[in-house]
């Protein structure tokens, strides 16, 4: 059930991904996603979520530049050289499938480029340092190993989760390590994200008082995130939200 609930969600992505461009408001995009999830008989696990601020108000998340996570889609029109986080969680027969991918809109600048690049790495070299039962720190290790490369942040306030019936669950996943993670253990048969969110920055992020969801970088930098949802095998780690025309492991933007 969480494999097909995460193909669903690799393939809605694949849908939306040509029509992420310079010229499209994030609030087209939501639509795209919202449309595309309905009409399969599915349901957008953003739309009327429960957090602190109340229900998020759309279907999906589009975190643009210096917006961390939780962006809040709206009229903003995107421009050549903006990065926009679009992320989306689809609730297929009850399981959730989650995942987010950074598209850069024409040009971008060399932080931009840098900061995807990172991020996009940062998601892989997790992946790849995580095996059956090992500790959630793997992760965080692995994560800030690459940020420092780039003298990048990683920001630590926001984690990936475990999921399955519900949308959050135990156990977190922070992308840097700590001593909680180095008591949690990723077991067959487990299913969490990991979702770096990296800074150009300090790793600080601030929540927007106006809508309560939007989290921007504290100095107003730059900031990209890649997410998967990923099963635990006996054999290592699957990849149950790859997309068929989006980044596969190794490529350089």
């Amino acid at each position: 059930m969480m494999r097909r609930a995460c193909k669903f969600n690799a393939e809605l992505l694949d849908f939306v991904r040509p029509k992420v461009q310079a010229g499209v408001t994030t609030e087209q995009i939501d639509s795209w996603v919202h449309e595309y999830t309905s009409q399969h008989g599915h349901v957008p696990a953003c739309l009327g979520y429960q957090g602190e601020a109340g229900p998020f108000p759309k279907s999906c998340c589009t975190s643009v530049n210096d917006v961390i996570c939780h962006g809040i889609p709206d009229d903003y029109t995107l421009q050549d050289g903006d990065i926009v986080n679009v992320d989306i969680t689809t609730i297929v027969d009850g399981w959730h499938g989650d995942q987010s991918e950074t598209f850069i809109i024409g040009q971008p600048s060399d932080d931009a480029r840098r900061v995807v690049q990172c991020a996009f790495d940062c998601l892989y070299l997790a992946i790849d340092n995580i095996s059956p039962g090992c500790t959630v720190s793997d992760i965080g290790h692995a994560v800030v190993r690459r940020a420092a490369q780039d003298g990048f942040g990683v920001v630590d306030k926001y984690v990936g989760h475990g999921i399955g019936r519900n949308f959050h669950q135990r156990p977190n996943i922070p992308h840097v390590p700590g001593p909680q993670t180095d008591r949690d253990r990723l077991f067959p048969g487990m299913c969490f994200t990991i979702e770096p969110m990296i800074n150009v920055g300090k790793p600080r992020g601030i929540c927007d008082k106006s809508d309560g969801w939007t989290v921007r970088t504290a100095d107003g930098k730059l900031s990209a995130q890649f997410e998967h949802t990923i099963l635990m095998t006996e054999q290592g780690p699957e990849v149950l939200t790859l997309t068929e025309d989006g980044p596969q492991q190794g490529h350089q933007f």
